[in-house]
């Protein structure tokens, strides 16, 4: 099923609903990078991050290197943002 992208209404809600997480230059997704204690913290974190998009059904573009994680978040089938990206990065701010 494609999903819609997100309307003008609820990107203007993005900032309010998401702080930590910034739209991509040039694209329509979102960005946020995330530090840890070390590499074990990072890849910790990472295996909560692949459960949960496992749930929501949606799949992350995303590195690690030594303790950072960077994450970007958009909709392919919806050609850009949509509530299912702001679903997983909710879910995601609840981990940290």
């Amino acid at each position: 099923m494609k999903l819609a992208p997100l309307d003008a209404t609820a990107r203007a809600a993005l900032p309010a609903q998401l702080p930590h997480w910034a739209m991509v230059p040039g694209r329509d997704a979102l960005h946020r990078g995330f530090r840890f204690a070390d590499f074990s913290a990072a890849w910790g974190f990472m295996a909560r991050v692949a459960l949960l998009a496992q749930q929501h059904d949606h799949h992350p573009e995303w590195s690690n290197v030594y303790n950072k994680v960077e994450i970007t978040l958009t909709t392919h089938d919806a050609g850009g943002l949509s509530t299912r990206d702001i679903a997983l990065a909710q879910a995601i701010d609840l981990l940290v």
